[in-house]
């Protein structure tokens, strides 16, 4: 088991509209669908269908259909789901999510059960669970204490850290302690909000990516979509452009990022490399859309990867 990821699952409730609303605003013509979703949940996915091996999945969902619908669909993955909590008496999360026609999104999310991942969940899993993996990853949906649980239980551990610092709290991460952070991986509004510096172009990003790095993260990873990635690794910088596609959701796009790296550097890939062969994961995924109906498999990026 090469991976621990640590986070939230959702039912995405996704209206697909030709723009998005301004405040008081009211859009027709939409489309809804409904998907499996969660940023925990899609990082896990994406990691279990890019990975060789068996991904371990600590989370929790209500005791309700969308929670049980999100098990279901969870165990059907190369998922290790011992780990996922069932909270009685609480809600399963729900995220709301407006999608134009250019793959843009706007996304509330309603946290129920995922507010009840508890530290305890995560000093319950095995050692040898822990000994084993390489790779943990989590992102700031799930309750902060568990976080630092989960990165503590890790560091002691030996694995490599990444966090997806979404949603953006700069008080949050900064508590998380970024010295117990190996890698982390804001998307350009993020990083703008963590370093308060705005971030449009290649020289702000690695700006932003310095000033992570001067705070305590010894690398960095910039997302900036169609611009690409801008990648810290101690004294060395590389912008890495992003494979042109015609973008139709970019929801999960950073998710599957952050799977597919994980998977990438636990096979030992350095980390521009990995970078790469994530960022290829990304592009497939915005294709496609819905947050786990669009992640690729192993193959489908192994293919796109082969042929850049």
């Amino acid at each position: 088991m090469s991976i621990i990821v640590l986070g939230s699952i959702n039912t995405d409730l996704v209206i697909r509209s030709p723009s998005l609303p301004r405040p008081g605003e009211t859009i027709l013509g939409g489309e809804f669908y409904r998907a499996a979703g969660g940023k925990g949940a899609n990082q896990a996915v994406a990691a279990a269908r890019s990975s060789r091996e068996l991904v371990t999945f600590l989370a929790a969902v209500g005791d309700d259909s969308f929670g049980h619908e999100s098990l279901a669909g969870l165990q059907r993955e190369n998922l290790d789901t011992r780990f996922l909590k069932l909270v009685p008496g609480q809600p399963s999360g729900v995220a709301l999510i407006l999608v134009d026609a250019g793959g843009q999104n706007l996304i509330s999310v309603a946290g129920g059960a995922n507010l009840h991942l508890r530290p305890d969940d995560v000093h319950a899993v095995p050692i040898e669970v822990w000994q084993n993996a390489h790779v943990f990853v989590a992102c700031l949906e799930s309750p902060l204490e568990t976080v630092m649980a989960g990165l503590r239980r890790a560091k002691q551990n030996g694995l490599t850290t990444i966090i997806n610092p979404a949603p953006a709290d700069r008080d949050i991460l900064f508590a998380v302690g970024l010295r117990l952070i190996d890698i982390v991986t804001p998307n350009e509004s993020e990083a703008a909000l963590l370093t308060g510096r705005e971030v449009r172009t290649d020289d702000d990003a690695e700006a932003a990516a310095r000033q992570l790095q001067s705070a305590g993260c010894s690398r960095v990873i910039i997302t900036r979509g169609e611009h690409g990635c801008c990648v810290v690794d101690r004294d060395h910088v590389d912008h890495i452009p992003a494979l042109r596609v015609e973008a139709v959701d970019a929801v999960a796009a950073g998710d599957v990022f952050n799977g597919a790296l994980a998977t990438a550097l636990a096979e030992g890939r350095p980390l521009v490399e990995a970078t790469r062969w994530a960022s290829t994961a990304a592009a497939i995924s915005v294709t496609r859309r819905g947050a786990q109906p669009s992640i690729p498999t192993r193959d489908e990026i192994e293919t796109t990867w082969k042929d850049l």
